[in-house]
């Protein structure tokens, strides 16, 4: 039998093998070795619209000097073409396919919601939007009805979870109900539905989506999924990406139109752990440390962006269930917490799984970026070299790369390429291009997110500047 003891870290106890000196794993200096290398597909950038200048809330100024933190850009479900650009300090602009002059369609900040993004402006504030796919259908209950993430003062409310352990902030998903889908200004009533309490400035609430694969009828069509991170600090303190008794760490799903007794939500009665103990039945799938972004393809595979610790950042394919193991995993690596008493942030080899784990489809290591942001499989028409390929960026450095979407297997690995990106008449990557200024570290920061259309062209999204611009094929 193992022998085992107990340490407090960060506040935690912590059961760990005891192990011997001579049996402790070697960290992994370089745990992926293999370089990233540059494709034959280039694309160049069209300047397409550019967002109001935007001011940081907090007092003195906390992170850097981004013009506008534009987050995502999606396209509303009405077949009109127009586009919905969020930024996390409060506003929701429309704008539409021809790259008319954004407008502002929503502001947080002029509505009684408790919408606060003063705690940590990188990460906190309007987080992210959905509409429901009823949304232009009158006469359907989803009729008018979208769905905003963002952030809330602690105390502002009562949490679903983690009511006592808000010690920072807390999430929030708001339902807003248009009395009229095609007004350029939103006029209505809204209802917040979830709320999460966050003991950390970071690692919160970040996207939420509809399956657009999903048709009226089905089971999933007008289910709402969020993603939350493990809620702050290093390595997972309060050790959320393991527990499931709150769906921190997690992809949750819900019903938005529906109900019970004590919530203003409703379950889907297929969830994977509906009546397991020991499970809140919102969870979807866990062992997530910041999956910030996810997105659904056309057929209805969801991708999941999750961000690393010091060392591995994801790419995984959403399944009901799945435990992608944070924190005792790091892509398909161990952590300290993992194998036993060893130096945390570096990754181990991985022992035998004691456990079910899903493993990531792709993974780079911080030789390559530091921070994966977004992603999309490209389903466009202009670059008909990326068509299948799922597309996605590192918010830091501003590398963009894609990978083949066949034959994807958990684990697996599959070959990343570095998309060739011209800004300006020069091949370049983003930071070096529009970045500014990071205050994390050396050098700049790009801030770049990507955002799709209806037709399934990507574009950039780069807070530096508050652009928006189209990924065109090299002329």
């Amino acid at each position: 039998m193992k022998t085992k003891f107990f340490v407090l870290i960060t506040g935690v106890l912590v059961c760990m093998p005891l192990l011997g000196a001579d049996s402790r794993p070697e960290a992994l200096a370089d745990p992926i070795p293999e370089k990233i290398q540059k494709g034959s597909i280039s694309v160049t950038l069209e300047e397409f619209v550019r967002v109001a200048e935007t001011e940081e809330s907090a007092n003195p100024v906390q992170t850097n000097g981004a013009y506008a933190r534009v987050q995502y850009m999606t396209p509303l479900p009405d077949g009109s073409g127009r586009l919905a650009i969020n930024d996390l300090r409060g506003l929701l602009y429309l704008t539409d396919e021809t790259g008319s002059e954004p407008t502002v369609y929503l502001d947080l900040r002029e509505h009684d919601v408790d919408f606060d993004d003063s705690t940590f402006p990188n990460e906190t504030g309007l987080a992210g939007v959905a509409f429901h796919p009823d949304f232009a259908k009158q006469g359907e209950p989803g009729y008018g009805k979208f769905y905003t993430a963002y952030s809330a003062p602690s105390n502002s409310g009562v949490a679903n979870y983690l009511d006592d352990a808000a010690d920072n902030h807390e999430s929030v998903i708001r339902e807003w109900s248009a009395i009229d889908s095609d007004s350029i200004a939103f006029s209505g009533e809204s209802r917040e539905i979830f709320r999460m309490g966050q003991f950390d400035q970071n690692h919160n609430i970040g996207t939420l989506a509809f399956n657009p694969a999903s048709d009226s009828g089905e089971i999933d069509y007008g289910m709402l999924y969020a993603s939350f991170g493990d809620g702050g600090g290093a390595n997972d303190p309060r050790e959320f990406g393991q527990s499931t008794t709150e769906p921190m760490s997690s992809i949750i799903r819900i019903d938005p139109l529906g109900s019970s007794d004590t919530n203003a939500y409703g379950i889907p009665e297929d969830n994977p752990f509906v009546g397991q103990a020991g499970f809140a039945p919102e969870i979807w799938a866990y062992g997530l440390r910041h999956p910030q972004a996810f997105s659904f393809d056309e057929d209805g595979t969801m991708y999941i962006c999750d961000i690393g610790q010091t060392q591995i950042e994801e790419v995984n394919i959403g399944q009901a269930g799945a435990n992608y193991g944070w924190r005792v995993r790091e892509g398909t690596f161990a952590t300290a917490f993992g194998v036993g008493w060893v130096r945390p942030n570096p990754v181990y080899p991985k022992p035998l799984d004691e456990q079910e784990f899903t493993y990531p489809v792709a993974q780079f290591d911080h030789d390559e970026g530091n921070a994966i942001s977004s992603g999309f499989v490209y389903r466009g028409s202009a670059i008909p070299e990326l068509y299948e390929k799922f597309v996605f960026a590192d918010m830091v450095t501003g590398r963009v790369f894609y990978i083949d979407t066949d034959n994807l297997e958990p684990g697996g690995s599959a070959t990343i390429t570095e998309l060739r990106v011209e800004f300006f008449g020069q091949e370049r990557n983003v930071a070096d291009a529009l970045g500014f200024r990071n205050t994390y570290s050396r050098g700049n920061r790009a801030g770049l997110r990507l955002g799709i259309d209806s037709k399934g062209e990507l574009y950039f999204l780069t807070k530096g500047d508050g652009r928006v611009r189209k990924m065109v094929p090299k002329i």
